[in-house]
């Protein structure tokens, strides 16, 4: 069985934000949400300063505080390292917001259900997202890594990370292919041998989560 993980080479990253576009779109997600996000700020002492761009995203961690608080069972991780939720399980108590040391999740408020125009009624586009993904208010939302992508690539024999239909949305986006998806178990695997390589670091493994998303720092 695959690990799903991912690496972010921040030397690379430009900060274009295509990659927060992009799972917005995927995913259809409602005003005021983002599952992927850039965090801008910057390093250094005038005149020698240097903007600092490094995206975040769920750490799909393989010690998840959020699926050991979960009293539902709403939060899981699979076998193959992603970590999920049922909305129908979820009953929004937040415990998994303020367990998740990463905050790298968000709540379906009900004012976040009027839609981008709200004057206006839902677009052609909001109504499809509605019936893709029939998001429950009063749950928690958050990366679920393309799930839907991996498993139907999976199904088609695709493998996630090499094949496009397989592989997350914002990997297959980033313009300067900052972001690498893959089988982080994979002896052979290319996200295993650039960890390597690159000494790719998960943020905070003082948290002791086992976060699956990597980044390069030089």
């Amino acid at each position: 069985m695959a690990r799903w993980g991912m690496v972010i080479d921040l030397q690379r990253c430009i900060g274009c934000w295509a990659c927060n576009v992009a799972c917005k779109q995927e995913h259809f997600l409602p005003p005021g949400m983002l599952w992927n996000r850039v965090l801008v700020g910057e390093s250094g002492i005038y005149p020698n300063v240097r903007k600092e761009m490094v995206p975040v995203l769920c750490n799909h961690c393989e010690d998840a505080a959020c699926v050991r608080v979960c009293p539902t069972g709403a939060s899981t991780r699979r076998d193959d390292g992603l970590v999920l939720v049922d909305y129908e399980k979820c009953m929004g108590c937040g415990y998994c917001l303020v367990a998740c040391p990463y905050q790298h999740r968000s709540f379906y408020r009900s004012n976040q259900d009027k839609g981008y125009f709200p004057d206006q009624g839902y677009t052609e586009f909001e109504l499809l997202g509605r019936e893709l993904h029939p998001f429950t208010k009063g749950t928690v939302l958050k990366c679920t890594f393309c799930q839907e992508r991996i498993d139907r690539g999976i199904e088609k024999g695709l493998e996630p990370g090499v094949d496009r239909d397989a592989t997350p949305a914002c990997v297959n986006i980033c313009v300067p292919k900052a972001r690498v998806f893959g089988d982080l178990d994979g002896p052979d695997s290319p996200i295993a041998r650039l960890i390597q390589e690159k000494s790719g670091k998960a943020f905070h493994p003082e948290f002791g989560t086992e976060p699956s998303v990597y980044y390069i720092t030089g």
